[in-house]
């Protein structure tokens, strides 16, 4: 496909402007969601628009793709109104074209809106390059620690932490798993091979920043529309505290809000964001 920028066609029904075989935009100049314009400019770690003033902590990526059996609902999802500026919209062929679009073209410090849990590949590995050593703090209500030989599926949205840490992109030392309750029993191997567990001290300890995978299914079902809900999980109170600490105990390079269903309240979305530091 196309790539993609701000305010271009599929948004607004303006023309394209094709840069490779996906859909972007340019980091630096993005489209503001108040004037819905390409007034937002990026300075140091934020955006600001020339036309309103507004200023925003953080560019919005969206990834409308879900990389499995039936995922057509969090692909939708990903068109969820944001307070953001819009940075960068890809929609490729291929997962790591996904991935390689992604990593190249994000904002310096992304809000990431999938699709699928897929999308948080391309952003580790983008920042990963950015920083000596990023940790991982990955909630979500499944381990999402599947291989291609392991899952029970097939669907890569239950691989991409995995495909993260064999990349190299994270060391396990540096991963924390919150909220997960539903592993299968390949995963429950991995994490009691690796030490991986919901510590935050652990994993961001020596640590020079983080990037937050927020799965909305690890919440209390019912909380936020999900794709796979799964019984038990905490509120979003208690979701927010939990990214409000991770801010309190390094610097959060980025967050991504992944596996929705349409009809989530960006208002509840933009608390999560806010309380990540973005």
């Amino acid at each position: 496909m196309a790539l993609m920028r701000p305010g271009v066609d599929g948004l607004d029904g303006t023309p394209d402007e094709v840069v490779g075989d996906n859909r972007a935009m340019s980091a630096l100049r993005a489209k503001c969601p108040d004037c819905r314009t390409l007034t937002a400019v990026a300075y140091d770690d934020v955006y600001e628009c020339h036309s309103c003033g507004r200023e925003f902590a953080a560019g919005l990526v969206r990834v409308p793709r879900a990389w499995g059996a039936g995922g057509d609902a969090m692909a939708e999802a990903a068109a969820t109104a944001m307070p953001y500026p819009e940075a960068l919209v890809v929609e490729s062929d291929t997962l790591a074209g996904q991935s390689d679009a992604i990593a190249g073209g994000l904002p310096r410090r992304p809000l990431v809106l999938g699709g699928c849990c897929c999308s948080h590949v391309g952003a580790i590995r983008g920042l990963a390059a950015r920083t000596d050593r990023l940790a991982v703090v990955w909630l979500d209500a499944h381990g999402d620690l599947n291989t291609p030989e392991t899952s029970p599926s097939g669907n890569a949205w239950g691989m991409p932490l995995r495909m993260a840490i064999d990349e190299g992109s994270v060391r396990t030392d540096d991963v924390a798993l919150v909220g997960a309750r539903d592993l299968d029993p390949p995963e429950q191997q991995y994490v009691a091979e690796h030490g991986i567990d919901d510590d935050l001290a652990r994993a961001l300890d020596g640590v020079g920043a983080a990037y937050i995978a927020l799965d909305v299914d690890v919440l209390a079902p019912g909380s936020v529309p999900c794709f796979m809900p799964a019984p038990g999980g905490p509120s979003v109170d208690d979701v927010a505290s939990i990214l409000a600490d991770v801010a309190r105990r390094t610097r959060v390079l980025g967050l991504g809000i992944t596996g929705l269903a349409p009809g989530a309240d960006p208002q509840v979305l933009a608390r999560f964001a806010a309380a990540a530091g973005l």
